[in-house]
């Protein structure tokens, strides 16, 4: 159990910021902690640690480590309890990401399902709409929508969505119904900007088109309130707008001859010590998807959403 103990003192020292702190926890003397994290460095052959008089700060090399140190504790300590209890109950903190859209329109009820499903799960949710492709240490799962760049994160396949363009019926009558995808590089939009800047490329069949004019906004949900109160064309998820084509507040424009389907992930750091409600979210996460996107192939997405069109 040294080695446990070692993790838990690497863990506390970065938690605390102190490695006498840490020492002090878990009851040693500031030489004793110091000999513990010289001994692990030792058999890494790396340092963890930078140590100045002011400050204790991780290497880039120990954030590494720490964080696998951090899966590993809690995957013990998850496996104790399960063992005390007699199930295979998962608990602790699970920090997820992903873009707003998806977090409210989608996200929010998987989430509650699982909740129900495993209550002692803590759940911390981030939503934004300028997420990067990397995925921070202090984040589990991390839902990326759209193509990924290479990288050493675990990337689960869970789904492929549509991003389709939208304007209400007012913004048809006034500027008219494209015929042409180009048509649309003239005609007032409404764009997301990340970022990256503003994402004013929008890939429509086999074509992509630059719009030119356009109201810009980094929050989603201000893109599509615009769009129901015709300031212009938007390039939206699917799933984003469905309830306002029901309801017949936007309409599609040449869906899905004009709309582009584009890939979901879960990431995820691939740590040797993953704790088991990470495994358990991915899983799940991978089982609502396939249910849930399960027909949206071209001819069901086009009976579904182009009614009243």
């Amino acid at each position: 159990m040294n080695r446990f103990s070692d993790m838990q003192l690497l863990v506390d020292a970065a938690d605390l910021g102190s490695l006498s702190a840490a020492g002090r926890r878990a009851g040693l003397s500031p030489a004793a902690a110091s000999a513990c994290v010289q001994r692990v460095e030792t058999m890494l052959g790396a340092r963890l640690f930078e140590r100045t008089t002011r400050q204790l700060r991780l290497t880039d090399e120990g954030r590494i480590y720490i964080a696998s140190c951090r899966a590993a504790i809690e995957t013990m300590k998850e496996a104790e309890r399960a063992v005390r209890t007699g199930t295979d109950a998962v608990s602790g903190t699970l920090r997820v990401s992903a873009p707003s859209d998806l977090g409210r329109n989608l996200l929010v009820h998987i989430l509650n399902r699982f909740m129900e499903l495993h209550p002692d799960v803590r759940v911390v949710l981030t939503l934004s709409d300028s997420l990067s492709r990397f995925v921070p240490d202090d984040v589990d799962v991390s839902i990326r929508v759209g193509l990924l760049e290479d990288s050493d994160l675990v990337a689960r396949h869970l789904a492929d969505s549509w991003r389709v363009v939208c304007a209400s019926p007012a913004c048809i009558e006034v500027h008219g119904m494209p015929t042409r995808p180009e048509e649309l590089a003239a005609l007032p939009t409404l764009v997301l900007t990340t970022q990256a800047g503003p994402r004013n490329e929008w890939r429509l069949g086999e074509d992509v088109v630059r719009v030119r004019r356009y109201h810009e906004c980094t929050d989603s949900e201000v893109i599509r309130t615009w769009a129901v109160m015709g300031r212009g064309f938007a390039y939206r998820q699917l799933w984003a707008v469905t309830d306002d084509v029901s309801a017949g507040r936007l309409k599609l424009v040449h869906a899905p001859a004009w709309s582009a389907p584009s890939p979901i992930h879960a990431m995820y750091h691939p740590n040797v010590f993953q704790p088991p409600r990470v495994r358990r979210f991915v899983d799940f996460l991978q089982a609502e998807f396939a249910q849930r996107f399960s027909t949206r192939d071209e001819n069901a997405f086009a009976a579904e959403f182009n009614r009243g069109q």
